[in-house]
C-alpha cells in the first residue's frame, strides 16, 4: 500500500506502508489509514520525529542496509515545516 500525504502549500509526498506506518506512530497517529495532522499539532510531530531520530542515532542502527530513520523522515520534515510556517493541515488517505 501507498500512503501519499498532502497539504495545500506543498507537494504531495508519496511513501511506502512500512516507512509511512512507522512516522505515524511516531506522531502518535497509530499508523492510520486516514487522517489529518492539523497545523496546531505539526510542531509536536516534528519534535517527537527528531526525539526517534536521536535515540536511533544514540543506539546506532543495527542493519547497515538499513536507511536511517533521519533520512527516511526527511523529506516528511520538510513538508510539516512548510505547513508549519504557514498553519496548513496535512491530510492522507483522502
Amino acid at each position: 500500500m501507498i500512503y501519499k500525504f498532502k497539504s495545500k502549500v506543498t507537494g504531495d509526498l508519496i511513501m511506502l506502508e512500512p516507512d509511512a506506518k512507522r512516522l505515524l506512530r511516531i506522531m502518535d497517529k497509530t499508523d492510520q489509514a486516514k487522517g489529518i495532522l492539523l497545523a496546531a499539532q505539526i510542531s509536536d510531530a516534528m519534535a517527537a520525529i527528531e526525539k526517534a531520530i536521536a535515540l536511533e542515532e544514540t543506539e546506532g542502527i543495527q542493519d547497515p542496509k538499513q536507511v536511517s530513520l533521519r533520512q527516511r523522515s526527511m523529506p516528511m520534515l520538510k513538508m510539516l515545516k512548510q505547513c508549519h510556517d504557514q498553519s496548513e493541515d496535512v491530510v492522507w488517505g483522502v
